[in-house]
């Protein structure tokens, strides 16, 4: 039984593929859908967040050697929040408590919407994980520990997984024209924060995707052409900067420029991937999700990755990543003239936090609403994880932390109301 458990939680239910699937093929199958239509659907589900995956990988990649060229060129030392790396040490230690909270918070999600108006089930796998990991460890530092632990964890994490899409909601309808989706990422209160503030400080009609283009520059028109030209000047400053024997090093003898130029197109190549998953599995999730919205949950709607709304405004894709990374390194500043832990800008959360928070501040307040929400949004999750430092315990001080907006407020609202009772 044990065995079949670690299974059905680690192989199964923490892939967020399979997992989304699994729900496709299960909503197909309740509608009562042919056997070729099921295969068809689960498949291309399946395969739609695989390839956001892939160009995801591919993004990461090419961000990971910039940050190692980036630190080393501006001789940046301190803390950089990145939640894979945070969860891979938490696992060790709290492994059993993870897995159950996150099996268990699951269901308390589907009786949630089942229930109340919160009609909303969370689909993004390894944000459930992540956020069952931090609260295990918040839970256990504050000195709780078996059934109690296991039972409060669920409840606080299927909670925030019907609530955090249902606060994002009337900002995706903005963006996406209907009510069919919702957000499921863990990074919701600077998505709702970059919205909130472009709509009074921006102008919804002057959006970033009509941006007027000279002749001479309508190659920038292109999404992926318009991000590789603008990440190879990112890179090509960085690696100038580091100097040609550090680049040297992270391309394996190839020639920095060669490889700043490179490294930028493979960036975009990533962005473009996710886009083409995200519209794959757009076409094929909702039509199945039906049958478990007139069964199961009726009228509940998919919470899906950030990704998700980057072909609604592309342009507003790249803006809120560069605003959020200049955010992040004023941030990083002022942390260093106020004497507390340094959060050192980790590159690939203000793609994708920024990214999203763009195009959010795009459909709230325009281009001005793009680049200052996306803006106080960089702000946000540099300063969050420094006050979420603390509540993590012992491990506050692996020098890294969680990176998306939600730990941190989740985390450390948790971790002073259970203090209060311990």
């Amino acid at each position: 039984m044990g065995t079949f458990f670690h299974f059905i939680i680690y192989d199964v239910l923490s892939v967020p593929a399979v997992l989304v699937g699994l729900i496709a093929l299960i909503g197909l199958l309740v509608q009562k859908k042919s056997v070729d239509e099921c295969i068809k659907g689960s498949i291309k589900t399946t395969m739609g967040f695989l390839i956001i995956g892939a160009g995801a990988g591919i993004v990461i990649a090419a961000l990971g050697d910039f940050s190692k060229i980036f630190q080393f060129a501006f001789g940046i030392h301190g803390v950089v929040p990145t939640n894979e790396a945070i969860v891979a040490i938490a696992q060790k230690s709290f492994g059993k408590e993870m897995a159950l909270i996150m099996f268990f918070g699951m269901i308390v999600n589907i009786i949630i919407a089942r229930l109340t108006p919160w009609k909303y089930i969370f689909l993004t796998g390894h944000h459930i994980l992540y956020m069952a990991v931090m609260i295990a460890a918040i839970l256990t530092a504050a000195g709780m520990s078996g059934v109690a632990l296991i039972a409060l964890g669920s409840v606080v994490l299927g909670i925030i997984m019907v609530l955090m899409p249902a606060l994002a909601q009337p900002y995706m309808r903005e963006i996406t024209g209907s009510d069919d989706i919702a957000l499921g990422h863990f990074s919701t209160f600077s998505y709702v924060f970059s919205g909130f503030i472009a709509k009074r400080v921006g102008n919804k009609l002057k959006s970033t995707e009509d941006i007027a283009v000279p002749k001479s520059l309508m190659f920038l028109r292109d999404t992926p052409v318009a991000i590789s030209c603008t990440m190879a000047v990112i890179f090509l400053v960085s690696c100038a900067f580091a100097g040609k024997d550090f680049v040297n090093g992270v391309s394996h003898g190839q020639y920095w420029i060669v490889f700043a130029l490179l490294q930028a197109i493979t960036f975009a190549a990533g962005v473009y991937i996710i886009l083409q998953g995200v519209r794959m599995l757009i076409s094929e999730i909702v039509p199945a999700f039906k049958g478990i919205s007139d069964k199961l949950v009726p009228n509940s709607k998919p919470a899906l990755d950030c990704p998700i709304v980057f072909p609604y405004a592309p342009n507003a894709v790249l803006i809120g990543f560069i605003s959020s990374f200049i955010a992040g390194l004023v941030g990083m500043l002022i942390c260093y003239l106020a004497h507390i832990t340094v959060i050192i800008p980790g590159v690939v959360p203000h793609f994708f936090i920024g990214a999203t928070a763009g195009v959010f501040g795009n459909a709230m307040g325009g281009r001005r609403g793009a680049i200052i929400g996306s803006f106080c949004e960089g702000l946000l999750i540099t300063f969050l994880p420094v006050f979420l430092l603390p509540v993590l315990g012992s491990l506050g001080y692996s020098n890294t932390t969680f990176s998306d907006s939600d730990f941190g407020v989740v985390g450390i609202l948790l971790g002073h109301i259970v203090q209060l009772f311990h």
